[in-house]
């Protein structure tokens, strides 16, 4: 086995071989703090006799958990990684909901729904279309799922009638899924929660499997994973949580930066050690992060250092608009590339907000150069595929009212709304799901016979599948239910032939995939439908080019890095975010800004306007404020030392040589 500690400075080696009791890991931004944890991972299993499968580590991404299950599995050579778990909280809260559903009133086949189900669920309970209005509804209650508020503790709290009202549709809400035998995203954690909290068996029986417990992201947990960390570890307190204050950039959704004060707080003697050294950035680089972060109020003061060198000098530029400043920036680097003939993918313009991206795509198409942009639509996420996906997540839990609606109804099979409304109503009115109820007598007197025999001949079309799915290949299975239903000829008669040839092809692909997955891994229909949904709530699809520009907002680049790096729009009311500057939480905004700092590897640029076309009108903006806490050092701002008086010669021949310098880049 290699040498561990070979490359690892002193305390990235303090942090690995300390495992005697709780450790926080302040790991500063490209500190190397993956690293830490995959090697801690080795250390536990090579040098401290734990064995693997009594090892948990938790990521916020499939790809995260991938690269270090990757990472820790290599390190380890030929010993027995057999049992290591790597995953994120949802995963690892539905591993949990798995084996103890029963505990819950839950079938090990419940299903799992995503904010479009969701959402429905709650436009029906409001009996309201407006989708402001639901998907409101649904931030909200996302919010005391995360915060581990109850409808019961609302409805006690409630000070107004609209209070009230919404921790009814709350409770409603949870009522609905529990009949649907259904969960939605947070419940993933709040469940699992509620279990452990009230089961003391279940959680020993937990707290004896999971021996050592590594957390990656902390500052991004909220109350409710915070919570589970806390029940899993308080009876040993052996875990490695690793994060970093000045990149909690997740408050809008729900991470608690107080979750760092509380390890502190809930066990006593926690250890914790600083990641300083950063092994991404330039000097000049850090040096701007550093000071503008420091303006932040401080739980863990630190202070970034490399060995890097000093590197290139940081540019602030300003333009007219941002029609200009989009066409230059493009400009920029066309040019520094056939320069430096360095790949299109060492480069990467990062905004605020995502609407930034529309005129730098548009400029980047007309110029023919590749780009990807983050947060573009999944392969999961297309309509053809969640068709597909509604039927498989019927027939493994019948429960299911949302998938029942989309199956039923895709292709259109005779069955009108006027039988589902009667279907519904007396569902709702047994407290039964809809499946259940199209098969009872009762229903049948209140449903004529034409339509009753169609809805029949799909329940028993659905049943006929339930009863095969453990039996048959899955790709025999699928291939069989997208020709029975007509899928491809339902393409067809709805679109045009290119789209529709696309769309069949995509269902193809998808159902090879299923099979091929199923053969390979073992998996069950029932656990590739959990898997799907998962994918894709926890991460975006990379459909990006390799040679490719990469357009991403601030949040989505977090953990990514670039050699060289645009940060544009830096305008009051961009960045710090006009919501944030109304609602005073502009140390969020100033990590945010940090964030995007140190993901520049060799060089910077910073750009404003100073006018913007805001909902079709011409506004004057401002530089925004997070500029002027920069510093000076190694930094040229065009625009301020244009507008500077100078009179030391000395001084003004330096400033017009770095100005003529760069002009020449």
């Amino acid at each position: 086995m290699q040498n561990l500690f070979k490359n690892l400075n002193d305390q990235q080696t303090e942090a690995i071989k300390y495992v005697n009791g709780p450790l926080l890991v302040i790991a500063g931004a490209g500190s190397g703090k993956t690293r830490v944890i995959t090697h801690k991972i080795a250390y536990l299993i090579s040098h401290c006799g734990f064995l693997a499968n009594q090892i948990t580590a938790i990521t916020f991404t499939n790809k995260a958990a991938k690269e270090m299950l990757e990472r820790s599995t290599k390190l380890l050579n030929n010993l027995n990684t057999k049992g290591l778990t790597i995953t994120t909280f949802h995963s690892l809260g539905l591993k949990i909901l798995k084996e103890e559903a029963i505990h819950l009133g839950y079938k090990p086949t419940f299903s799992i729904l995503d904010s479009n189900d969701s959402g429905k669920i709650i436009s029906d309970i409001v009996k309201s279309t407006d989708k402001s209005l639901y998907k409101s509804l649904q931030n909200q209650i996302s919010f005391w799922k995360n915060n581990f508020i109850t409808p019961e503790e609302l409805l006690n709290s409630a000070e107004n009638d609209i209070d009230f009202k919404n921790a009814q549709i709350f409770r409603q809400y949870q009522d609905t899924l529990k009949t649907y035998q259904a969960v939605d995203f947070d419940d993933l954690i709040k469940l699992p929660l509620d279990l452990l909290a009230n089961n003391l068996e279940v959680l020993f029986k937990w707290q004896q499997k999971i021996r050592y417990l590594l957390i990656d992201e902390y500052q991004d947990t909220n109350i409710c994973q915070y919570r589970l960390i806390k029940l899993l570890c308080e009876r040993n307190g052996l875990f490695t949580a690793v994060g970093d204050d000045d990149q909690s950039i997740y408050a809008w959704r729900g991470a608690n930066i107080n979750n760092l004060s509380y390890l502190q707080k809930d066990f006593p003697k926690l250890n914790t050690i600083k990641l300083e050294q950063n092994y991404r950035s330039t000097i000049t680089i850090l040096n701007a992060a550093n000071n503008i972060i420091k303006n932040n109020s401080k739980l863990f003061i630190k202070n970034l250092w490399s060995n890097l060198g000093i590197g290139e000098a940081i540019k602030i530029i300003s333009y007219k608009n941002d029609e200009i400043e989009a066409n230059e920036i493009i400009n920029r680097i066309k040019m520094h590339q056939l320069q430096t003939n360095s790949s299109f993918s060492d480069y990467a313009i990062l905004y605020r907000n995502n609407y930034q991206s529309r005129i730098l795509e548009q400029i980047l198409r007309d110029l023919q150069l590749p780009y990807s942009i983050s947060g573009g639509q999944s392969f999961f996420e297309k309509t053809e595929i969640k068709d597909i996906i509604a039927y498989l997540r019927l027939i493994i839990n019948d429960d299911d009212d949302t998938a029942f609606i989309r199956a039923v109804t895709t292709p259109k099979r005779g069955i009108g709304q006027i039988t589902l409304d009667k279907l519904a109503n007396y569902a709702t009115g047994r407290k039964i799901s809809l499946f259940s109820g199209l098969f009872e007598e009762g229903f049948s007197h209140i449903c004529n016979n034409a339509q009753l025999e169609e809805i029949l001949n799909f329940g028993n079309f659905i049943n006929n599948f339930q009863f095969r799915i453990n039996r048959e290949k899955v790709y025999d299975l699928l291939m069989e239910l997208v020709t029975t239903i007509k899928y491809e000829e339902y393409l067809y008669l709805d679109e045009n032939i290119k789209s529709a040839e696309k769309k069949w092809g995509n269902v193809l692909y998808f159902i090879n995939w299923l099979g091929k997955k199923a053969d390979k891994d073992n998996r069950t229909l029932s656990e590739l439908v959990h898997l799907i949904t998962l994918i894709t709530m926890l991460e975006d699809k990379d459909n990006e080019e390799v040679q490719s520009i990469k357009l991403s907002t601030l949040h989505a680049a977090k953990g990514l890095e670039y050699p060289y790096v645009f940060l544009i729009s830096c305008e009051e009311a961009i960045i710090p975010h006009q919501e944030s500057i109304n609602n005073n939480l502009i140390e969020e905004e100033r990590r945010l800004m940090y964030v995007g700092i140190t993901r520049a590897q060799k060089e910077l640029t910073i750009s404003y306007c100073h006018e913007r076309r805001v909902a079709g009108e011409l506004q004057k903006k401002e530089r925004s404020r997070f500029l002027d806490e920069l510093g000076e050092e190694n930094i040229i701002d065009i625009t301020k030392q244009k507008n500077l008086k100078i009179n030391d010669n000395k001084e003004l021949k330096n400033r017009l040589e770095q100005i003529k310098n760069l002009l020449n880049k």
